[in-house]
């Protein structure tokens, strides 16, 4: 069928299937890669475009629709000169893009929204906006940007020496805005074969496949565990006990089995059944119970009583302790699997250079992947490179092999490129989760409120395979008693293999979950004392000087205190506010919550190094060479902004080369907050090393100014004036290298395991219907302790972003195979859902960290949930033990406990 539209302002004519998906229109036939893709099916929103000027789901019109329409997409709404429109720019200025993949959406939902209402409110753009879902900003930032659309955005533009601190735009921003991120599935070559994953609908079973050959007779080839050289994948060097294809037995429900490979119309046209595979299916070990009864079938063969891991940390004695305290808590607490859902499925493709293996793929760390891939395939290091494409959302759920292994063995053996995009379903189904967790929580106190003792144990459920589960069951045992003094402490963390998912690293490390026990221990110590639930806190809280359980003392940077002291006033408003409302008659209440955490930055007890370059050409181009990965967080501008006022110039001459391996060293992965505090320290070094390089040859004291012109630099010394003709000084390259101090934990746990901590305390005001169980959360402050805030705006946007993941966490998502395999039945956080957030920024400066930052990352989340669960309690006079907080779970509470009114 022809169907000829308007595309973007000029004539159009498209020739196909009707049928055909106006997004895969767009994309794959007429070069509009502007519009993503996140689940086909009109859940996300990410493809949203304009038709006949009003918003659609791309992915939900068929081409036969469009005859004789006018279509617009994010491509349409930059001038011809390529100058930014004033939505775009708004969104650049305000910070509304992080990783990008959702921002074509919302612009396109924005401007549908701000040609209809000339100055729209709040409430306006979160209705107009409501079907695109952002899992990265919490959307805060966005609904700024589009208020402002029509205010115009002013540039920050930074001189030499400002740029740290400053509110400087994403210098990756430009792209995000315009459409032109290339994520996983926007690069792939024309000519490219693909590949379907033929997956497991069974938890646990054996299996056999038949005759192959009909089916190779049909494709380019089909891939199964005999291909796979080494049939082997996971974090740690000791541990890969995670197949690429399954070899006769499967552990979850959606583990690869078969790799169909040839053109992306005849694997997709191949249905699972006509795959000959002949299942046994078996009981499925599900859950910790199941998987530490004494009669468990074993998950893995060689692992005894299903342990994957265990440890804690010991100090003084809690056990005798707990007799001598004025007031004692105790709780056990339970949450489930939580789904990263990211708004990118994971994609990528790859093809063979002579002897080498390159890998284009969306990915939170290039070098892990590097060698992972290289084992799998038995090639030294070298021989592969990975290019890391833009990252639609990681949180964790990136640093894992996904698409990798598939498509290097494919490209290798056949000689094209190959690639994959897993659909929405299939990268639920086959990702990582967060780890259920079983806190059991005993705290204990003196009349005077300060923590005398605490006892608690983690059991996670760490699925199927290993993944990051040895890191979740180690930091736990050190985070679990809380940012508090506490001298008589024993905590215990376990993994159990089940037949689950597997679960991995999600934003905080396991330090969530455990986080909803601490701070309910402190509300009831606080309660039962009749001291008022933040000076409870306050009285307790680490300061410098304190010794923590595994026996470190804080030299520098522990804000708590400071965190709390900023929440005062807002906490004490809020309380008033509560009981004024409470008041009234009718079945709605109020209540106000408060959590705090700690979190260390970086690895647990483990050399955590990155090493990064800065480079000074003939021609005078300032290069920063950065092996960390942005994944939407913001570390390209954070890094640019250090090495800007380390080496002396404006943050506008800094070009940035980034992830690649064959072109950056190894920065270490994208995780644990480490970013900014280790790549930003390495990079500050690097620079200062260059800067050193360009002093000497200048014959120039330490505080000299540079001023670059080109291949001309002019270093001003005092009242001297010396000029480098650098084409004739060659290429000059910094470098610098950052490891954390920290010593390994003996048995007790006692040592160093992190060089730094972060901070927060955030408080929540809910309203509760009691009568349906429904929970709304009004309004977060969140105070955080960052060391140094290098970018407020992008600082802000990391902690609105947690804190949106610490809302679902706390009240709506829990990812239950095959039944919560897509974003319609697994519920994220709309633009509705989250509430006003005030941030206020604390800077107790970290000595070793770059300007004194530390890292944001993932404590935005971490004191989400308690804040919530606590002003549930307040409202409610229930205490939920089990998240997420469903209505009939609350419901069934409230009646349980007859409870009417706090």
């Amino acid at each position: 069928m022809k169907v000829a539209f308007t595309l973007n302002g000029r004539p159009a004519e498209w020739t196909g299937v009707p049928t055909t998906r106006l997004a895969a229109a767009l994309r794959d036939d007429l070069g509009l890669t502007g519009t993503k893709v996140g689940c086909d099916a009109g859940d996300c929103g990410a493809c949203t475009v304009l038709v006949d000027g009003r918003q659609v789901c791309a992915c939900l019109l068929a081409m036969g629709q469009v005859e004789g329409r006018a279509v617009e997409t994010v491509e349409s709404l930059a001038g011809r000169d390529a100058t930014l429109g004033a939505l775009q720019a708004s969104f650049l200025s305000h910070g509304a893009a992080q990783c990008g993949i959702c921002t074509s959406g919302m612009l396109m939902a924005a401007e549908d929204l701000l040609r209809r209402v000339g100055r729209p409110s709040r409430r306006d753009v979160e209705d107009a906006l409501g079907g695109v879902l952002c899992r990265c900003t919490g959307y805060g930032k966005i609904v700024e940007a589009v208020l402002a659309a029509g205010i115009g955005a002013t540039a920050v533009t930074p001189a030499a020496g400002g740029a740290v601190g400053a509110r400087l735009a994403r210098v990756d921003g430009v792209p995000k805005v315009t459409g032109a991120d290339r994520f996983g599935a926007d690069g792939i070559p024309a000519d490219a074969l693909w590949i379907r994953v033929v997956r497991s609908p069974h938890a646990r079973a054996r299996f056999a496949l038949g005759d192959l050959a009909p089916l190779r007779a049909r494709l380019a080839a089909v891939l199964t565990a005999a291909d796979v050289p080494f049939n082997g994948f996971g974090i740690y060097p000791e541990i890969k006990d995670q197949p690429v294809l399954a070899d006769g037995v499967v552990r979850y429900r959606g583990e690869a089995v078969v790799a169909l490979v040839g053109a992306r119309r005849d694997v997709l046209a191949i249905g699972d059944d006509e795959v000959p595979i002949t299942w046994m299916v078996e009981a499925p070990v599900l859950g910790v119970d199941a998987a530490m009864a004494s009669d468990a079938p074993l998950v893995q063969a060689d692992r005894p009583a299903n342990l994957l891991l265990e440890g804690g940390v010991r100090r003084g004695d809690p056990a005798g302790s707990f007799a001598g305290c004025a007031a004692v808590a105790e709780g056990v607490f339970e949450t489930a699997f939580v789904e990263h859902a990211y708004i990118e499925p994971e994609a990528g493709w790859a093809q063979r250079v002579g002897d080498r293996i390159e890998i284009h793929v969306t990915t939170q760390t290039p070098y892990m992947d590097r060698d992972e891939v290289a084992n799998v395939m038995r090639l030294r290091p070298e021989a592969v490179r990975i290019v890391p494409t833009a990252c639609g959302g990681g949180f964790g759920g990136k640093l894992d092999l996904s698409v990798h292994p598939l498509i290097a063995l494919a490209a290798w053996t056949l000689g094209r490129p190959v690639a994959c995009v897993y659909t929405r379903p299939e990268s639920m189904a086959a990702s990582t989760k967060r780890h259920p967790a079983r806190v059991a929580a005993k705290f204990g106190c003196g009349a005077d409120g300060k923590l005398v003792a605490c006892a608690v144990t983690v059991t996670f459920d760490t699925g199927a395979y290993a993944s990051w589960g040895p890191t979740v069951a180690n930091r736990v045992p050190v985070h679990a008693m809380g940012p508090y003094a506490v001298p008589n402490v024993r905590t215990w963390g376990a993994a159990y293999f089940t037949n689950g998912p597997p679960a991995g690293a999600f934003r905080g490390f396991g330090v969530p979950q455990a986080a909803i026990a601490h701070e309910a221990m402190m509300d009831e110590l606080a309660d039962s004392l009749a001291i008022d639930r933040l000076e409870f806190r306050h009285r307790n809280a680490l300061r410098v000087g304190d010794t923590t359980a595994t026996g470190q003392t804080l030299a520098h940077s522990a804000g708590l205190a400071q965190c709390l002291d900023a929440l005062r006033p807002h906490w004490r408003q809020a309380l008033a506010e509560s009981v004024a409302f409470n008041a009234t008659p009718g079945s709605r209440r109020r209540g106000v919550g408060i959590g705090c955490m700690w979190y260390g930055i970086g690895n647990t007890s483990m050399s955590n190094p990155s090493r990064m370059r800065v480079g000074l050409s003939p021609a005078g181009v300032v290069t920063l060479y950065s092996g960390a990965v942005d994944i939407g967080q913001g570390s390209n501008t954070v890094m640019t902004q250090i090495v800007a006022d380390a080496l002396g110039v404006p943050a506008a001459q800094v070009a940035l080369v980034a992830g690649d391996t064959d072109l950056t060293a190894d920065a270490g992965k994208t995780s644990a907050s480490r970013q900014t505090f280790v790549s930003g320290m390495a990079a500050e070094r690097a620079a200062l090393d260059l800067r050193r390089q360009i002093l000497r040859l200048a014959n120039a004291g330490p505080g000299a100014r540079l001023v670059l012109d080109g291949p001309r630099l002019v270093v001003h010394d005092g009242g001297d004036v010396r000029s480098l003709d650098l084409a004739g000084v060659g290429l000059l390259m910094g470098e610098g290298t950052f490891d954390p101090p920290t010593t390994p934990l003996d048995a007790d746990g006692q040592g160093v395991p992190y060089a730094t901590y972060a901070f927060a305390a955030q408080m929540a005001t809910v309203e509760v219907d009691l009568e349906l169980g429904t929970v709304k959360v009004l309004r977060i402050v969140a105070a955080h302790d960052v060391g140094k805030a290098i970018n407020p705006t992008l600082v802000e946007g990391q902690i609105q972003g947690g804190i949106a993941q610490g809302l679902g966490l706390a009240l709506m998502e829990e990812y239950i195979p095959g039944r919560t395999e897509n974003l319609h039945d697994y519920l994220v956080p709309t633009i509705g859902d989250v509430p006003e957030i005030e941030c206020i920024l604390i800077e107790d400066p970290e000595p070793l960290g770059p300007s004194g930052a530390k890292g944001v990352g993932e404590p935005g989340l971490v004191p989400t949930a308690p804040a919530i669960l606590g002003a549930i309690r307040h409202a409610t006079g229930v205490r939920m033990t089990r998240v997420p907080v469903l209505p009939h779970r609350l419901r069934e509470t409230i009646v349980a406990s007859g409870e009417k009114r706090p």
